[in-house]
């Protein structure tokens, strides 16, 4: 987690969720040709699962873009996906916004705080639901966010609206805003490549002009590569256009 999160105020406004609308649909079914009852295709009424309102899938959206930041999977009970997210303390702006989102998104599911002992610059945001594997782009004991090559899910780069939320996720928690020789630059770090990509590619979407570079940086085990995508051109409107704020 970087040292320049950043928070939205607009997370940390309370949201109603719509309910949700179950859809009866007709499907053609065709049936197997072995059967000799059911030679033909047949109509039938199906009744087709929940589809989340788009307030629903913005959020969504936003979480797990701050997930794929500072966010880490696990099954510590063996019953239920963990979904634990590290969050600056300097930033409780962000962290407000991040739990009202996620007691939004997971109404009977418990979202607390977890202080670390004898760590005061930092603590966890914690939530157990196993609607968590539905949405979160990786899976739990396959490795890290780097061994299984973690990408923003294709739903979300097909989309402006999305891509925004879920960038003002992924910047807000690895990324930063700084002035370089008095020009003002934003940029998202990441140790995975696929996942700087995506970013590349969804701030090209909403009509930015981002460079990426890599570098070597040490850690644990040896030398990593660390990827960066830096905005340099129009930054300030990039923060207004995704709403991004230190608080």
């Amino acid at each position: 987690m970087f040292a320049a999160c950043l928070g939205c105020v607009s997370c940390a406004l309370p949201l109603h969720l719509a309910s949700f609308t179950l859809l009866v649909g007709r499907v053609s079914e065709l049936v197997d040709d072995r059967d000799s009852k059911s030679r033909e295709r047949k109509l039938v009424g199906v009744r087709l699962p929940p589809r989340p309102p788009m307030r629903t899938k913005k959020l969504w959206a936003f979480i797990i873009g701050v997930a794929l930041g500072d966010g880490n999977l696990s099954n510590p009970n063996g019953r239920a996906i963990r979904l634990r997210i590290t969050c600056d303390a300097r930033y409780p702006v962000l962290a407000e916004g991040i739990v009202t989102s996620l007691r939004i998104l997971l109404p009977r599911n418990s979202v607390s705080i977890v202080r670390v002992p004898n760590k005061r610059s930092y603590f966890n945001i914690s939530v157990y639901s196993n609607e968590l594997r539905t949405w979160m782009p990786w899976s739990v004991g396959k490795g890290s966010k780097v061994d299984q090559k973690v990408r923003v899910p294709e739903w979300i780069r097909n989309s402006k609206t999305y891509s925004k939320e879920c960038l003002r996720g992924l910047i807000q928690t690895d990324g930063s805003i700084y002035r370089d020789r008095g020009y003002l630059m934003v940029n998202f770090t990441n140790a995975s490549k696929p996942l700087a990509q995506d970013v590349r590619y969804m701030l090209t979407q909403i009509g930015y002009m981002p460079t990426m570079s890599a570098s070597e940086r040490e850690g644990a085990g040896g030398h990593k590569m660390k990827h960066t995508v830096r905005v340099a051109r129009n930054s300030q409107q990039l923060i207004e256009d995704i709403g991004l704020f230190k608080a």
